[in-house]
């Protein structure tokens, strides 16, 4: 479905990364990162572990500080201002790897817990939108039921379900299909598409790359903490310039 080149993207920035850097202790994990995400843009970020692409992206919700450079999330810029924290993150959703449900609550519950509790959201009212998008993701019949009694294709599913009850105007994903079997795989990445089909702004962590092909409208591969190397889909597969992105791929294509 790669509209990367047939529908115009918006102007707006939801995103701006300028000289993000970021170290643990003496170790400089994120060196002078840039990055640019217009609404409705979907960029997938690929890159061997310990790159520094999962901490890039839980920097723009202030899960992850970083000690130098800016972070302007919606026209607003990051601080360690808790409140503004706060209201960048209720419009930025994230899934997680592990996906990160309430194990004690219903996943009904679960998907209700931040609307009505950050969103101030009636039950009825919240109950309501988190079936609309139970059904979404094609889970509705499994509202009763505890995250436990699930598979991890449906957990996943249900996480996603979840961001989405909070309306957020940008969707994060960090490496949400690296903790399943790959039968269950397919369900999640189908669920994301349709996502993608949307209009959803996304930033994915991945090593699904025939996701990447499908769905991205920017591909950025990062080693070493810096981006080597950005372009679009065909381009980026085809022919990448970086000799660094040339083995990842070798080995990420042939594997």
């Amino acid at each position: 479905m790669n509209e990367s080149s047939s529908a115009p993207l918006s102007e707006q920035e939801m995103i701006r990364m300028e000289k993000v850097h970021k170290w643990y202790g003496t170790f400089h994990v994120l060196k002078d990162i840039n990055l640019t995400v217009r609404k409705g843009e979907r960029i997938v970020v690929c890159g061997p572990s310990g790159s520094g692409k999962s901490t890039a992206i839980r920097c723009i919700n202030r899960l992850e500080e970083f000690q130098r450079g800016r972070i302007v999330v919606d026209g607003q810029e990051l601080s360690s201002d808790v409140k503004q924290v706060e209201q960048i993150r209720r419009e930025v959703g994230m899934v997680f790897q592990h996906f990160n449900l309430f194990p004690h609550l219903t996943v009904l519950e679960n998907c209700t817990l931040a609307p009505t509790w950050v969103r101030k959201l009636p039950r009825r009212q919240a109950e309501d939108i988190a079936m609309r998008y139970l059904e979404r993701v094609k889970i509705p019949e499994q509202a009763g039921k505890y995250p436990g009694q699930l598979s991890g294709g449906q957990q996943q599913r249900v996480a996603i379900a979840r961001s989405l009850c909070m309306n957020p105007k940008i969707m994060l994903f960090d490496e949400p299909t690296s903790a399943l079997d790959p039968e269950m795989i397919k369900e999640v990445l189908e669920t994301m598409v349709t996502l993608a089909e949307d209009g959803m702004t996304m930033i994915c962590v991945t090593h699904e790359m025939g996701f990447a092909k499908t769905v991205a409208h920017r591909v950025i591969f990062m080693d070493g903490g810096e981006i080597i190397e950005e372009n679009e889909p065909e381009e980026f597969f085809t022919h990448p310039r970086s000799d660094r992105t040339k083995l990842f791929l070798s080995q990420i294509l042939h594997n």
